[in-house]
């Protein structure tokens, strides 16, 4: 039998992986009461039906006072050879304040102060859990898709998951170097195919674009350069336990260069397990959008 235990911080999207392990066959228990979580691993494991095969139980802050129990409950199961995973989600705290506000929800240890601050002491009282946590799926940045995706990875294809989510982020300078970057870096040191005619309206999407950035042998070089930094950094970055790596490309606009260096990097990364990726351009429409 399959058992895990989801929890992480409110607001990452646990209701929805919940749903979506349901959706992949496991049998899902939300806000189990703590005192009863060993007695429902001992009766799982004496079931033989298949509905019981995988199991999933959610629980997270909502336990309470009774959270605290919880360390030396999962000590105990593991001491009387129980098997069970942890899959914690995660957040960062300004993206979980902006989910907090558009959805017009209080945090549930906020109490009358403001959300940051119950976001922090949640943080503090789920630490213990995400120490222990198998996987933990940062979902700052990432589409419902895209998060069942990952789910699909772990327990559907049962691949190795090595908790680390790769961001490849284009973007424009005239628009602001994107606050979640953990990695900047600036190719407005090629030509500029705006200024080229018939290029203009042409993004680094298209191949006419693609041709004019990669002719140039600076733009080689310094692909092989980030190529060999970038695969130095990630398993460095996975022993270290990171989760969330963005790396951004930013050329003056966000549409030309940095789209087509963006999309190159992603080729190069592209078909490893070791971690996920995706690429955005945040940018490449906006001139568009202005009347440019």
């Amino acid at each position: 039998m399959k058992f895990v235990i989801l929890t992480g911080m409110s607001g990452a999207g646990k209701s929805t992986a919940l749903k979506m392990m349901e959706d992949i066959g496991f049998y899902c228990v939300d806000n189990l009461p703590i005192p009863l979580l060993e007695k429902f691993v001992e009766l799982s494991n004496m079931q033989q039906n298949a509905e019981l095969q995988k199991v999933a139980v959610g629980i997270d802050i909502r336990s309470g006072e009774s959270l605290r129990e919880l360390r030396s409950v999962l000590d105990h199961i593991r001491g009387e050879g129980g098997v069970y995973e942890i899959l914690f989600l995660d957040a960062e705290d300004s993206v979980l304040v902006k989910r907090y506000k558009e959805t017009r929800r209080n945090h549930p240890l906020a109490g009358g102060e403001r959300v940051d601050r119950g976001i922090a002491e949640e943080r503090k009282r789920l630490a213990f859990l995400k120490e222990r946590a198998d996987y933990i799926i940062d979902t700052s940045r990432l589409l419902t898709r895209e998060l069942k995706a990952e789910l699909d990875k772990i327990f559907v294809q049962n691949q190795d998951y090595k908790n680390l989510f790769i961001t490849i982020l284009s973007f424009g300078f005239k628009y602001g170097i994107p606050a979640d970057s953990d990695l900047v870096f600036d190719v407005r040191f090629l030509p500029n195919p705006y200024y080229v005619e018939g290029l203009r309206a042409k993004t680094g999407n298209d191949r006419e674009i693609q041709n004019y950035v990669l002719q140039f042998a600076e733009a080689h070089a310094f692909l092989k350069k980030l190529e060999d930094m970038v695969k130095f950094l990630i398993p460095n970055y996975i022993t270290e336990g990171k989760n969330q790596l963005v790396i951004s490309i930013g050329c003056t606009g966000g549409k030309h260069r940095s789209v087509t260096l963006a999309n190159e990097l992603y080729r190069i990364l592209s078909g490893q397990k070791e971690y996920g990726l995706k690429i955005e351009h945040r940018d490449i429409a906006k001139d568009a959008q202005r009347g440019k």
